[in-house]
């Protein structure tokens, strides 16, 4: 069992910049590939972001490329996407999973965090 913690969000104007943390516990997520995801209002929920769990290999959806960089730090539990040059595009409840396999574009992932609101005005 894994519970995931994601932390980060609020609201932004445009063209700026927001860092979500994802805190795990309850089991180490170091053998885990971490993934972000997130959901508009009306909108299925998308794929982001993924790293593997060496974090050596990231992956990122076309509209996120050159603007987000997903991280992790294995010692302390944590995984990470950092958001530059928001646009209102970008504004959903974003949410951090673990996938005990390989990484997925799907949202097939073992475990989920509850979600944490990003807005971004225009």
């Amino acid at each position: 069992q894994v519970q995931l913690v994601e932390s980060g969000g609020g609201l932004v104007q445009a063209g700026g910049s927001l860092r979500l943390s994802c805190a795990a516990s309850g089991r180490t997520i170091s053998r885990f590939v971490m993934g972000w995801f997130r959901q508009a209002p009306g909108k299925e929920r998308e794929f982001v972001a993924a790293i593997s769990w060496s974090g050596l290999a990231t992956y990122y959806t076309d509209s996120v490329k050159g603007r987000f960089t997903i991280s992790r730090d294995n010692a302390k539990n944590t995984v990470y996407l950092q958001m530059n040059s928001l646009k209102p595009e970008d504004t959903a409840v974003y949410y951090c999973a673990a996938r005990a396999g390989i990484w997925s574009t799907e949202p097939l992932y073992d475990f989920w965090g509850q979600g944490t609101q990003v807005t971004v005005s225009s």
